[in-house]
């Protein structure tokens, strides 16, 4: 029989102790996702120490009729980590949850809970002689986690691949309060279906990711960093032909900006000194890892460079002389974000396309918001080696930011993932789908494929406490 829900934030006090229950003061930190788009109230936060207390929450909910959103560090795009405005979901957050258990070097792999920051998960690696190469702008606040639970990309996806790519296992609270531990760390398990690429990307509909087993790879011996003025998006495109011909497993990051969104970094953020922005409609960000030498690195980097020149699609680059210069590079390229919040709310897009099929797209796409809404501006961004674009749309100059999300968002929204899709790409690439495209996913995903993630949902969690809502209406 279902226990009272009023009786739960009493419960949940007595498993994870009466502070880590916070009922006063701003809880806005949980209940406000990062982008501000929605404000929630949770009938309980509860912050657990360690698996078996997560367990034990899980089970106290189910208990108790109450569902259950599960955050990390609430840096998610897609308003899928907050509850809702009801009042009765159970935020459960695993920011307590931060140890790294375990090194082996041997095996090259590091095991962690689900809680702790990404970057300093790249440090512990580092300081171990080793590399975690997942890298995202929100790296100082996201935990891994929730990276796994939304399969976050980041800049060096085009050499090592998106966060299932670099996680060999997983332990995972089910919506039952079991606790499936799957750390083994193997490379090869070939013993039934593949449970841990099932949890990854469910952001929290089947249950919570409480500690993963990730890949680590040597240190390279240097890394180099470029930037180049591009004529166009088809010369962004040879320009990464090029780079694979040149530099091959070394190219580890292929990012393009376009101008509109690095001026929106000059503007406020000025002390940046972006380079190059102003005399080109493109730039690219190139990184090469050498194992080695800097000298090795440098000299393909410079071959690479001068027959992009001498073919028409470089205009200009720069080679960072220094891990400074590398780094204040990539601090413009993720300062986009920022900057685009800071010039007021906005319309995201996380899209993926054939990289073949980008510049198409863009020239195919611009124009029809241009014709749609005329004076529309495009913060066109994104990780170009792996087909990845952040093709987002700001309001009209002088026009009403939150006026225009709200008249034009649905519209927009539609435009543009119909030209994803006549583009043979997806809908969403690294951000997930949450609340937000949960409304869009049915229009963009096969009928097929929808009915076999329903069925998955209703075995593994028929109650249907698990973050609802999102993924799946």
């Amino acid at each position: 029989m279902t226990q009272p829900l009023s009786q739960l934030p009493d419960t949940l006090r007595q498993i994870v102790g009466a502070a880590h229950v916070p009922t006063d003061g701003d809880l806005s930190a949980y209940e406000q996702d990062w982008r501000k788009r929605q404000r929630g109230r949770a009938l309980a936060v509860a912050l657990p120490a360690n698996t078996d207390e997560v367990a034990a929450v899980v089970r106290a909910c189910a208990a108790h009729g109450a569902t259950i959103v599960p955050q990390g560090g609430n840096t998610g795009l897609v308003v899928g980590g907050v509850p809702d405005g009801s009042g009765a979901q159970v935020l459960l957050s695993l920011r307590r949850m931060n140890r790294v258990r375990a090194i082996d070097g041997a095996n090259l792999t590091l095991t962690a809970d689900a809680g702790c920051i990404l970057q300093n998960l790249q440090t512990t690696a580092q300081s171990a002689g080793f590399l975690f190469p997942l890298s995202l702008a929100a790296e100082g606040s996201c935990t891994i986690g929730g990276n796994l639970a939304a399969n976050a990309g980041g800049t060096q996806v085009l050499r090592y691949g998106n966060a299932r790519e670099l996680c060999l296992g997983l332990e995972v609270v089910t919506p039952q309060g079991e606790v499936w531990n799957g750390l083994s760390g193997l490379r090869k398990d070939n013993t039934g279906y593949d449970l841990r690429d099932l949890f990854i990307g469910s952001e929290g509909t089947l249950g919570v990711i409480t500690a993963a087993t990730l890949k680590l790879y040597p240190l390279p011996a240097a890394q180099l960093t470029a930037w180049a003025a591009v004529p166009s998006m088809q010369a962004a495109v040879d320009l990464l032909g090029l780079a694979h011909r040149h530099l091959g497993a070394g190219l580890t990051g292929f990012e393009v900006m376009g101008q509109f969104a690095l001026g929106l970094v000059d503007k406020h953020y000025p002390q940046l000194r972006v380079p190059l922005f102003k005399s080109t409609p493109w730039c690219v960000l190139l990184e090469n890892s050498d194992h080695e030498s800097e000298a090795h690195a440098r000299a393909q980097f410079e071959r690479l460079l001068q027959t992009a020149l001498q073919a028409g699609c470089a205009t200009d680059a720069v080679v960072a002389e220094s891990l400074a210069q590398a780094k204040a590079l990539w601090h413009i390229r993720e300062s986009i974000p920022l900057a685009q919040a800071e010039d007021g709310l906005n319309i995201k897009h996380d899209i993926s396309l054939p990289v073949s099929r980008i510049p198409a797209f863009v020239a195919e796409t611009d124009a029809l918001l241009g014709r749609a809404i005329p004076g529309v501006r495009l913060v066109n961004f994104g990780h170009l080696g792996d087909g990845n674009l952040h093709y987002n749309v700001q309001a009209p100059e002088g026009m009403d930011a939150a006026r225009f999300l709200r008249e034009q968002e649905d519209r927009i929204n539609t435009l543009v993932f119909d030209a994803v899709v006549r583009h043979q790409g997806s809908i969403s690439a690294e951000h997930g789908i949450g609340s937000l495209k949960a409304g869009k996913l049915p229009h963009y995903k096969s009928p097929v494929a929808l009915n076999l993630m329903r069925a998955i949902k209703q075995a593994l969690d028929p109650q249907g406490i698990m973050n609802p809502g999102r993924v799946l209406q």
